[in-house]
């Protein structure tokens, strides 16, 4: 009995953060294309070299990209748009950082200092968009009606020939086809998924001919869709797209690839597909073993993702184990492999180059590296001499059982106070239209009022102070005093243009999950657990290990100095519950909806905390909640349930007078009103400038009772929006909304962006709402 490992993918950036230093330098004319070129062939190598040392017999390659995987794809089959000015043959690497980030093509993407998506001086990025319910991005390609495609270069088997020429033989990974199409969009009409499928398929057909020609006998297809809510037209685009290649190539088997989530509906169209092998996610649907089992045919191999690929909790290692003993004993070692549940795309590197981190912590988690080392302890488990693996799963007993007991992960007193939670505790203590009223008289506020999102830019002077102050050469009194001098700056400056709800800038603030979880119990915080968000934005998620609760305020005595500085509404800024779930690696021994309930009372202590401060404006953003939605709409109703329940437990302790809002990032609200509704805030601020207030009808359509701050304008940009734009904008919301329910603000906050754009672009938003108040 050999059970065969394999993984799916391995992340791109490198241990020392390589792929991102060399990019930037790269974009910045810094460096030579040969030298990111040179970067990226030495972290492919290294990534090929490593898992073959871990002891994994099935090594992915493909799985690289500079940018975007997705991207990738539709460069290598000639998806370009005609405004990127591609004529043909190889993209340029000028050409594919155009598509990734905007700018100008034939030269350097421009580089604006903010991965920015557009840029005015060129042509915009793709737009970018989640990785089905990761917290990745990928670059969203644009179909035409009567799409044509062409292979501009084989990607692919450019790197299965560089492993190849290591000494490696690897299995390349590629988006399937339907995918490819479902995740793309197009501006066209008439556009037809199916015609344009059959045009596709040739293409895709004539890069696995040459993969198997090259001496590939196995190609990993990905095909993430069957993972969601799927009608007749797709089943049928699958499987004509599956008939299709393996008739083409039947030499080069398959294994169709499905994750972050179960098959259900869909399983039985991808189980009798003519492909040689089936992934199945095991840490998201274990349900979908025993489907598959009853109705795969004898020869399907079944590759079962036992490892979690996309959080960090060491595995049980001894319960996988015996679990695939089962499979085997069933249909024969032949015909299983063990494999993470997807690419390790979504994981820290390597859990070695974390010093700090507290040992008892440490101990139960588990990166990209030592993921595949756990694969190999299983294959070992599994293999002819299963006592040699012994030590190791008594290992891996220890760390189960003792992160069971750890006094540092189970917390009586949160576990009571969750418990003991009320449906009174949810609730505001009067309805909207009585509190409005309330909060009319106290704050005082005109028609059309202004505020900003929260954060103001964070200079290179800002961002030095904190480093310095991090490494010991600016004393805490100091760096209190630059903080200080910051934000009273930024508060003068919003009472002169004549805002009417300030803001103190969160210039104290390093980001807006990790600000809040450094002061939280049961957080977490690595040095080097960097993931990809997107392009070279990398991002290190905090780690929530077990049970959540507030030691002490982390925002009030911040609130009060800038409160003091004015006597204008000064707004409290927190970051609620479920972003702070959302953006971070979740304990796995506890449901989430708990999970979410223990950080939301944590906030309610911090709301009416501020509210016995003296600040009766509290803003907690939810830029998360559409974001986390399940991928099938079945689920929905229970997420929105707890997720809804939660934001109103952090928010309902305060007096009527105390007004609550809200901020939601890009995100369609028209299938989740409801919810939106339900969240009841007081007021809620949305982007709506690059769609010209066109969401507001889903607010309008449902008769939106509550306050709205519709973005006037796209902080992503650094244009700066004049003033007849801005009043255009707030007509077009005043023609779907009651103006007594209109804020004016912009769509995000202002932290990555310039004040040489802030302050011409806020000037211009407060002179719009004037001309509003004066039209009314």
């Amino acid at each position: 009995m050999t059970v065969i490992t394999a993984n799916l993918g391995f992340p791109r950036i490198g241990k020392q953060r390589e792929l991102k230093f060399a990019l930037e330098s790269y974009w910045a004319g810094k460096s030579t294309q040969d030298d990111l070129l040179a970067t990226a062939a030495s972290l492919r190598a290294q990534n090929w070299k490593l898992q073959q040392e871990k002891g994994i017999k099935i090594i992915p390659s493909n799985d690289f990209s500079l940018y975007d995987h997705v991207l990738d794809l539709a460069v290598t089959l000639g998806v370009v748009p005609e405004i990127y000015g591609w004529n043909g043959g190889k993209v340029s690497l000028d050409t594919y950082f155009a598509l990734a980030r905007g700018g100008k093509t034939g030269t350097h993407a421009i580089n604006c200092g903010c991965n920015s998506t557009s840029n005015e001086n060129g042509v915009p990025a793709l737009e970018m968009t989640k990785w089905f319910d990761t917290n990745y991005h990928y670059m969203v390609p644009e179909f035409s009606t009567g799409q044509k495609f062409t292979l501009t270069d084989n990607k692919p088997l450019n790197e299965f020939n560089e492993a190849k020429a290591l000494g490696i033989h690897t299995r390349p990974v590629i988006l399937g086809p339907v995918s490819f199409l479902r995740l793309g969009k197009s501006k066209d009409a008439g556009f037809d998924i199916g015609k344009t499928l059959n045009a596709l398929l040739p293409v895709y057909a004539q890069l696995l001919a040459q993969l198997h020609t090259a001496g590939a006998d196995w190609v990993q297809i990905d095909e993430p869709v069957l993972s969601l809510d799927l009608d007749t037209k797709d089943h049928e685009a699958v499987r004509n797209a599956y008939e299709y290649l393996t008739a083409k190539v039947p030499e080069l088997k398959i294994l169709l690839t499905n994750y972050f989530g179960t098959y259900g509906d869909n399983l039985l169209t991808a189980i009798t597909l003519p492909v040689a092998g089936l992934h199945l996610d095991l840490v998201r649907a274990p349900q979908d073993l025993d489907a598959a089992l009853k109705i795969a045919r004898p020869d399907l191999v079944l590759s079962l993702g036992v490892i979690d690929g996309r959080n960090i909790w060491r595995a049980d290692l001894r319960s996988i184990a015996e679990r695939v003993k089962t499979v085997i004993a069933q249909r024969g070692a032949k015909t299983v492999q063990i494999a993470p549940s997807c690419s390790l795309l979504h994981v820290p590197i390597d859990l070695e180059l974390e010093k700090k981190l507290d040992t008892e912590i440490r101990q139960s988690l588990a990166f990209a590296v030592q993921k595949l080392e756990e694969l190999a302890i299983l294959g070992t488990a599994l293999g002819a001499n299963p006592q040699t693996a012994e030590a190791a799963l008594k290992r891996s007993d220890d760390a189960i059982a003792a992160r069971k007991a750890s006094a540092k992960v189970n917390n009586p007193a949160v576990q009571a106070r969750v418990a003991a939670i009320t449906d009174a505790q949810t609730r505001r203590q009067s309805p909207f239209d009585v509190r409005i009223k309330l909060q009319n008289a106290h704050l005082k506020l005109p028609l059309y009022p202004t505020t900003t999102i929260g954060s103001f830019p964070q200079t290179g002077e800002v961002r030095q102070a904190r480093s310095r102050f991090s490494k010991g050469d600016l004393s805490a009194t100091e760096y209190q005093a630059f903080l200080e001098q910051e934000t009273e700056k930024t508060i003068r400056w919003q009472e002169e243009i004549g805002i009417d709800v300030l803001v103190h800038g969160e210039f104290e603030r390093n980001d807006m999950v990790q600000y809040f979880g450094e002061q939280l119990d049961g957080y977490a915080f690595t040095q080097s657990g960097w993931v990809q968000s997107y392009g070279s934005r990398y991002v290190r998620p905090p780690v929530i290990y077990g049970d959540v609760s507030r030691p002490k305020a982390m925002t009030v005595e911040w609130a009060k100095f800038a409160g003091s500085k004015t006597k204008k509404p000064m707004k409290g800024m927190l970051t609620g519950p479920v972003t702070m779930l959302q953006w971070s690696f979740v304990r796995d021994d506890l449901p989430r909806s708990e999970v979410c309930r223990q950080i939301a009372l944590a906030l309610r202590d911090e709301v009416t905390d501020l509210e016995a401060a003296g600040i009766s404006v509290i803003q907690i953003d939810e830029p998360a909640l559409r974001e986390g939605l399940p991928l099938r709409k079945s689920d929905w109703a229970n997420y929105l349930d707890w997720a809804v329940t939660a934001f109103r437990l952090s928010a309902a302790g305060v007096r009527d007078e105390t007004q609550i809002h809200t901020h939601m990032c890009y995100s369609e609200f028209n299938d989740i009103m409801p919810a939106i509704a339900a969240l009841d805030a007081d007021v809620i601020s949305i982007e709506t400038s690059r769609s010209k207030m066109e969401l507001l009808s889903a607010f309008s359509d449902q008769g939106y009772p509550n306050e709205i701050g519709p973005g006037v304008y796209d902080i992503h940009s650094p244009r700066i929006p004049d003033v007849e734009e801005m009043v255009d904008l707030l007509e077009k919301a005043s023609q779907k909304l009651n103006p007594r329910q209109i804020w004016v603000n912009p769509d995000c906050g202002l932290k990555t962006r310039g004040w040489a754009e802030t302050r011409p672009a806020l000037i211009n938003m407060v002179e719009a709402a004037r001309r509003l108040r004066a039209a009314v």
